[in-house]
């Protein structure tokens, strides 16, 4: 697509992507980006998505794994925490209007 004679490019210096801006406008009217060298082809889509899924299976079976321990020691700091509470005595608790 071809400019007018009131636009002018400009490339961004933090992009690198071709700014086309409209001198009587005073604003961008074109952005167009530079292509990236990583960007992946539509042939290895199939071993992307695959990847992907097995990453995600992955964390999943992590995490159920983690919720399965995850009671386990919630149960041990409770028993621990039982048996703490019945060793120590029973004394009544100080309150502000007491001290008075």
């Amino acid at each position: 697509m071809g400019t007018l004679k009131t636009e002018f490019e400009v490339e961004c210096p933090c992009c690198k992507a071709t700014l086309i801006i409209d001198e009587g406008l005073k604003r961008v009217v074109r952005h167009v980006e530079v292509e990236r060298a990583d960007k992946p082809k539509l042939d290895e889509a199939h071993q992307i998505l695959s990847a992907e899924k097995a990453r995600r299976d992955s964390l999943f079976e992590q995490s159920v794994a983690a919720e399965k321990g995850r009671g386990d020691a919630l149960s041990r700091r409770f028993e621990e925490a039982l048996k703490q509470a019945q060793q120590e005595p029973i004394t009544k608790p100080k309150r502000d209007f007491d001290l008075d």
